[in-house]
């Protein structure tokens, strides 16, 4: 696969891009959701030139035999998700619908996944020797993001969005002209919060923001996050956000619902999957969050898909 050849910067201009538009905060300590998961393998298929090839059991069969009830969504936090197996990961992304475009301020967390396969994913989308010192240093990354990234602001009837990004100094000299960068103010964390219990953050890395088909699973839409042809949106401004876009890392997000006010997503970087996140919305899980847990409809601004318009019709 083709690295990212137009992007001129050196290694602490690439780690810096990854940190600052792939969003996060602090992950903490958790154990998976206690919901249900299709065994890891599918024994049932076996290749007789092959027999220890181990095949993994498709997305469609996961919802038919596992589906997941209100209650079980309902049980599924920001923190059991990052504490969760790429695995059961995907296999949560699969049985949930996109659900309705947010609106407003979202929280957000990361969190990579683990192992070599996430080195060589960084090494492969970077390329050169910045890749090689990104894949060596994946936990560094994970910490400058959660450092730098609080979320992001949605517009819905704008269709775009901006990432809340923390005015660190890291940043300052990336910045273009840093006095008109637009800002806005979200929860301070740790102690400091008790005394100063909001911070102001700049919205940069904008995007477009639609319904189309997902990476991981097809039979339904997501909500696309699209950051290559970000350069019309106002407040724009070529350094930071041109590394988001086409001529720097190619970044394209997709998020689902899981329940009001949580979205699990998904990053992709030259579309090689770099890493989940979640945005979560304390005020809208607060107000919806009953209706949707006692079976209230939700609303779907992107194609279901048929295997989920069949059900609701049963």
């Amino acid at each position: 696969m083709a690295t990212v050849r137009s992007i001129n910067v050196g290694v602490a201009a690439a780690l810096l891009a990854l940190a600052a538009f792939t969003l996060g905060a602090a992950a903490q300590q958790a154990a998976p959701p206690d919901i249900p998961f299709a065994p890891l393998e599918d024994t049932s298929i076996k290749d007789p030139d092959n027999p220890t090839k181990v095949f993994r059991i498709d997305l469609a069969r996961v919802e038919h035999e596992f589906p997941l009830s209100r209650a079980d969504l309902m049980k599924i936090t920001p923190e059991n998700l990052a504490a969760s197996s790429q695995e059961q990961i995907d296999q949560i992304y699969g049985r949930i619908t996109a659900g309705p475009i947010p609106d407003g301020q979202y929280l957000g967390n990361l969190f990579f996944p683990r192992g070599d396969s996430m080195r060589a994913r960084l090494e492969e989308i970077i390329g050169g020797l910045p890749g090689r010192l990104a894949g060596q240093k994946v936990e560094v990354i994970e910490n400058i993001g959660r450092s730098l990234w609080k979320g992001k602001v949605i517009s819905r009837q704008q269709r775009i969005l901006h990432n809340m990004i923390d005015d660190r100094t890291l940043l300052k000299g990336f910045v273009d002209d840093e006095a008109t960068v637009p800002t806005t103010s979200v929860p301070r964390g740790g102690w400091l919060g008790w005394i100063l219990p909001k911070e102001k953050v700049w919205l940069l890395f904008p995007a477009h923001i639609y319904c189309g088909q997902s990476l991981l699973d097809a039979r339904r839409e997501s909500v696309i996050v699209d950051y290559n042809y970000n350069d019309d949106i106002e407040g724009y401004r070529k350094s930071p956000d041109s590394l988001a876009g086409r001529g720097g890392l190619r970044i394209r997000d997709e998020i689902r619902m899981v329940r009001p006010g949580l979205y699990l997503g998904r990053a992709y970087a030259n579309r090689m999957l770099l890493l989940n996140f979640t945005l979560y919305s304390a005020d809208v899980a607060a107000h919806d969050g009953a209706a949707f847990a006692g079976g209230g409809l939700v609303a779907e601004d992107c194609w279901p898909g048929e295997q989920q318009r069949s059900s609701a019709l049963r």
